[in-house]
């Protein structure tokens, strides 16, 4: 039996330009982090006493006796891709609601994908990690998804990513004192605002909004320098890192008409109205969490104002993709 965990992420700037239809072409920039929030799967093979092959068991159970019979796309394409011909059974558990924006799906295909190269008793290294998981999603599932979040999944840690034009991908860590990174993270709250979404449906629109949206984008991709000043000066202002939050979420809700709702706005004006100085939507928009930075004298206001939406404590995760129990039958 295996059993692997890869983290959900926050992305900070940048987002949007991490899609191959823009970094192909202008090239691309975020800056984010992996969360202690995580996709957990199981994995062992399946003894030969049953009339199906495979069990894959997530928000449904699926007993199939052939890959094709894989309803769900990440499993039946990664066990596809990883030439699968044992017996499985695959159970996942999540920490974090599907279609909520904090990478759930990129996180789910980079934990199957290590734990299949685990079962097989082969080791991926981080970064051949997110470019095969980012192969199957993109070439083999045709997902309408960017290329940060099997990145954030497989590293883990606060990271600066460039999208080169040339397809290649380097995650640089952001390396902060201990002590700024607490006082840093105790600015940010996370709330859930009940609102699940199709995140493929709202990035198709986004993507097909490519070249209306150029100068949007660029701007986006241009907070994430600045933003990285902040964070790593010693100096730097963390109140203004708020205030660039606030920026790129105005930048934000103009790439789609899908981006924002009626009660996605009205919940961060009372944010605003209430002690917050920025934040975003997290993920493709639509719906999912709203990260926001908020100084710590206003944060019980704010919680009160949002009484009606969940509160989501969270930390940092610097470990990426990992296994965590490692018991390989034997035949």
């Amino acid at each position: 039996m295996i059993v692997t965990r890869a983290p959900h992420r926050i992305s900070f700037f940048g987002g949007g330009t991490d899609y191959p239809s823009y970094y192909l072409e202008h090239g691309g920039k975020v800056i984010g982090g992996a969360i202690d929030k995580y996709c957990y799967i199981t994995c062992r093979e399946l003894p030969p006493f049953f009339e199906h092959k495979h069990r894959i068991v997530y928000s449904r159970i699926e007993n199939v006796s052939h890959l094709d019979e894989i309803v769900h796309p990440s499993v039946r394409e990664t066990m596809r891709y990883m030439g699968v011909t044992t017996g499985l059974e695959i159970h996942h558990d999540g920490d974090i609601p599907a279609r909520s924006g904090m990478g759930s799906s990129s996180a789910f295909t980079v934990c199957l994908l290590k734990t299949l190269y685990a079962l097989q008793g082969r080791i991926i290294s981080r970064e051949n990690l997110y470019k095969e998981a980012i192969y199957i999603e993109q070439e083999l599932i045709k997902e309408n998804v960017g290329s940060q979040d099997q990145t954030f999944a497989a590293c883990g840690g606060l990271n600066v990513i460039d999208f080169m034009q040339n397809g290649q991908i380097v995650a640089q860590p952001l390396v902060m004192a201990p002590e700024r990174l607490k006082r840093f993270k105790g600015k940010l709250m996370l709330f859930f605002s009940g609102i699940s979404r199709f995140a493929s449906d709202i990035a198709k629109e986004q993507i097909d909004n490519t070249h209306k949206n150029l100068d949007s984008l660029a701007a986006m991709k241009g907070l994430v320098d600045d933003a990285y000043g902040i964070l790593t000066s010693p100096q730097g202002d963390f109140d203004e890192f708020g205030r660039l939050l606030h920026e790129t979420w105005q930048y934000k809700r103009g790439l789609s008409r899908q981006m924002s709702t009626s009660e996605i706005d009205c919940m961060y004006e009372t944010a605003m109205k209430h002690g917050a100085i920025g934040g975003k939507l997290l993920g493709a928009g639509g719906g999912g969490f709203m990260l926001l930075y908020v100084p710590e004298e206003r944060q019980a206001e704010v919680r009160q104002a949002l009484g009606n939406y969940l509160y989501i404590p969270f930390d940092f995760d610097f470990s990426g993709a990992q296994i965590v129990v490692y018991k390989p039958s034997f035949q």
